[in-house]
């Protein structure tokens, strides 16, 4: 059976200053001031970056006042590493099937 892993998320994932957000946000809600403060990123590229956190369903965004705060929505990246536990399985059990060659 073929696992099949979100490839799109993977792909939003592997870029360095998003996972930084990421790893930021996992500890706490941040607006974009203290993102900017944290990770050295300029304001107009931090945004860019958000916007596209935001449309992959990774963030969600809170106002507050004039700021917007942003939160990790964590159930995404549980099932991308239910997708990798289950690549793993069927890892494990591939390790016993051997194709022969022709």
């Amino acid at each position: 059976m073929m696992t099949s892993v979100d490839t799109d998320l993977i792909r939003v994932l592997a870029d360095p200053l998003r996972l930084k957000i990421v790893t930021l946000l996992a500890r706490e809600t941040l607006c974009t001031t203290h993102l900017v403060e944290e990770t050295g990123a300029k304001q107009t590229n931090l945004s860019n970056h958000m916007k596209i956190l935001r449309e992959a369903g990774v963030v969600d965004t809170e106002p507050c006042g004039r700021f917007i705060y942003y939160k990790l929505r964590p159930e995404v990246l549980a099932g991308l590493s239910e997708q990798f536990a289950a690549l793993a399985d069927s890892a494990r059990t591939a390790a016993e099937n051997k194709r022969a060659c022709p």
